[in-house]
């Protein structure tokens, strides 16, 4: 049930219940408008930041430009409501009822929607960076300018989210993460461009690059730049999470060819045994004089030697530049076209 006192101020308007809360600040009032009937408030710019409105109804409500920031909102029905541009960063939306409501604009990072009803929703240009969408359905929605990120998608429903704008021919798809990335697609040339570029120009560098031997990374990071590459550095030295080698995989799967130095024993075997069998693209494995593959290289060469390279063994830095074109570059650029070649094959099928 909700505060009568509360309630009776807000229903004084938003001009009288803002002037309350400046009043009360110091004295950390939370509203307490739990179950309240507010369908079809005139709510336009109110200060409802920490308010309580689990389960209210505010179906049909104008929440414009309304501050709900941290509000608890559970269970509440805001059908149809206008909340456009209204803030509620960190706000508790879970099991809302949020069906056809306008939330054009609105800041909703870190906020709670899970199991929350958003279909046919409008989120045209609202932020939603970690925001929990945990078991909450999200179909029919508007999404065009909305920026995801890192948003938690567990058991959610989705679908027919349409990316484009009202006076464009509707694009429809059915993942929030990757409806900006494909709107960019359609509309824009160079980021078509970019991922053509990749997919020619990338190298990746992985290896354990620590003390002096980040020389070594550096120099082949600064020679592949004049060779026109656009070297990406994945370094083993540092702290293992979760989603280390799962990281290794997607470099290497853009990248034209893998550069490997294998010098140190401990450079991450574990990473190439994960990575080498996935992707038929060229890896070059280099080692510094005096040192030897890790033990379970070998079968990785002679399983995968159609795209896993000699390794080759160097004195120093500068020699290894030195042969940088001759020995590395374009023996891996000769296996990548053979490869792409290979994989262009037609199947052949032999008949008995």
């Amino acid at each position: 049930m909700p505060n009568e006192e509360h309630l009776k101020i807000l229903k004084q308007g938003v001009e009288q219940w803002n002037k309350w809360r400046l009043e009360n600040a110091k004295n950390a009032i939370r509203p307490n408008l739990g179950g309240a009937d507010l369908s079809g408030a005139k709510l336009s710019g109110a200060n409802l930041s920490d308010a309580k409105l689990i389960d209210a109804n505010l179906s049909g409500a104008d929440l414009s430009d309304a501050k709900l920031i941290d509000a608890n909102l559970s269970g509440a029905d805001l059908s149809g409501a206008n909340l456009i541009r209204a803030n509620l960063i960190g706000a508790n939306l879970s099991k809302a009822k949020l069906r056809s409501a306008n939330l054009g604009g609105v800041r909703l990072s870190h906020a709670n929607l899970t199991s929350a009803d958003l279909t046919n929703a409008d989120l045209i240009y609202t932020s939603l960076v970690e925001t929990d969408f945990t078991n909450a359905t999200i179909t029919g929605c508007r999404t065009y300018g909305a920026s995801a990120w890192n948003v938690t998608l567990v058991g959610t429903v989705q679908g027919n989210l349409i990316i484009t704008k009202e006076d464009e021919p509707v694009v429809t798809v059915d993942n929030i993460e990757v409806a900006q990335f494909i709107y960019l697609l359609l509309h824009n040339e160079k980021v078509r461009d970019a991922i053509d570029t990749i997919g020619k120009k990338c190298v990746l560098l992985i290896g354990r690059f620590t003390g002096g031997r980040i020389a070594v990374l550096e120099r082949l990071r600064e020679e592949l730049r004049k060779r026109d590459f656009m070297p990406m550095v994945f370094n083993f030295d540092k702290p293992e999470t979760k989603d280390f080698t799962e990281t290794v995989r997607l470099l290497a799967g853009l990248s034209r060819f893998v550069i490997a130095d294998i010098t140190n024993p401990r450079s991450a075997p574990l990473e190439l045994q994960a990575t080498v069998p996935e992707y038929m693209i060229p890896f070059v494995p280099i080692l510094e004089r005096g040192e030897k593959p890790f033990a379970m290289f070998r079968d990785l060469w002679i399983k995968h030697r159609e795209w896993v390279l000699d390794p080759i063994r160097y004195s120093s830095v500068d020699r290894l530049i030195e042969v940088l074109d001759a020995k590395i570059v374009k023996p891996a650029q000769v296996r990548f076209a053979e490869l792409l070649a290979r994989k262009a094959e037609d199947l052949r099928i032999k008949d008995i």
